[in-house]
């Protein structure tokens, strides 16, 4: 047991450390344009050629892109309070069948057009409907993507997320959107937790509290699309393999375990059994988590492997988060919810 852990320090420390690179490098930047999970992937990729040198980092760089990186969802639930979201979000729910229809039926459309594989399509798909990196992150170990499509994924709707915290405000007042209207559409439209905090606070205080609400109920929409890729992807599998008889799915074998604990800290978080003073604190820890798991994810991808993927993919990450924020404030404008 001791040897195990032992050949996980060098590897973790090394995630840590790129981690806590990557936050600085965050904070030096104004405005929060890029977050420190954006920072993370960017720094551990620069970091490439030392874990490719040192063979004793692997098992720890592993460890910390599927352990942690599951630890670090867990906490998440610990900032949805099932009481507040149902306050804001009946409506919203609404608006995201269509933002979401949208984002998994054109992005699979262009992806065909493109012959772009299925798994980095959806990728981009669910980084665009649920919750940016966060979604990425989680459903690429679960349909067993390669770690350079994670980290194009995650990259590509980085650069749209640039663009909306800067050119959004400026819609919403020549618009003259409401602070409501405003969250609305910037919680569901915009991809990235940094980015809508970002935009819907440069709007007003209400638009910001919207926003932030909004974008935590997207962030439950994780639970169903996990179980629902885990499914596709083992039935992908079970086809590709050469049999005389179909296999059934096996639901216990593929089914994520860890999002049955995400839904109980939320449900503990939502009945007040955490205390509210300790929210911060497990907060900050899974936010801590998840930049260790994205940094881990950066380690193991080089910009050789992203560039040979080429510009189709974020040709259609563009398209489809286009599309989604025109959906977004169209049904809103047809519903008189301006």
């Amino acid at each position: 047991m001791s040897s195990k852990i032992g050949r996980l320090i060098p590897g973790l420390l090394f995630s840590s450390v790129a981690a806590i690179i990557a936050i600085l490098l965050s904070s030096l930047i104004p405005g929060d344009i890029i977050g420190a999970t954006v920072m993370a992937l960017l720094v551990g990729m620069a970091l490439n050629p030392v874990m490719n040198r040192y063979e004793r980092l692997n098992d720890g760089v592993n460890f910390a892109a599927k352990m942690v990186l599951r630890i670090g969802i867990i906490l998440m639930g610990v900032n949805l309070n099932l009481s507040e979201v149902f306050s804001v979000s009946k409506y919203a729910v609404f608006v995201m069948l269509f933002t979401m229809g949208t984002a998994f039926g054109a992005g699979n459309l262009i992806g065909k057009i493109f012959g772009m594989d299925w798994k980095l399509t959806n990728l981009l798909s669910v980084s665009t409907a649920i919750c940016g990196g966060s979604a990425v992150a989680t459903v690429g170990p679960v349909i067993k993507a390669k770690d350079e499509d994670i980290a194009y994924a995650i990259s590509a709707t980085f650069i749209f997320d640039v663009l909306t915290v800067v050119i959004f405000p400026w819609i919403g007042f020549a618009l003259g959107m409401s602070g409501t209207g405003f969250g609305l559409w910037v919680g569901t439209a915009v991809n990235d937790t940094s980015s809508v905090v970002a935009a819907g606070y440069a709007f007003s205080e209400l638009a910001g509290n919207i926003a932030v609400i909004v974008k935590l109920t997207r962030t439950l929409f994780i639970i169903p699309f996990v179980l629902m890729f885990s499914v596709i992807s083992e039935r992908i599998e079970a086809k590709a393999e050469v049999t005389e008889e179909r296999k059934p799915v096996n639901i216990k074998k593929i089914f994520p375990y860890f999002v049955m604990l995400f839904l109980l800290v939320v449900a503990l978080r939502s009945t007040g059994i955490i205390p509210g003073n300790l929210v911060p604190a497990l907060s900050k820890t899974s936010k801590y988590c998840m930049i260790i798991a994205l940094s881990a994810i950066g380690l193991k991808t080089s910009y050789g492997d992203i560039k040979n993927i080429g510009l189709k993919p974020m040709i259609l990450g563009f398209i489809v988060d286009t599309l989604v924020v025109v959906v977004s404030i169209g049904v809103q404008a047809a519903t008189g919810r301006f």
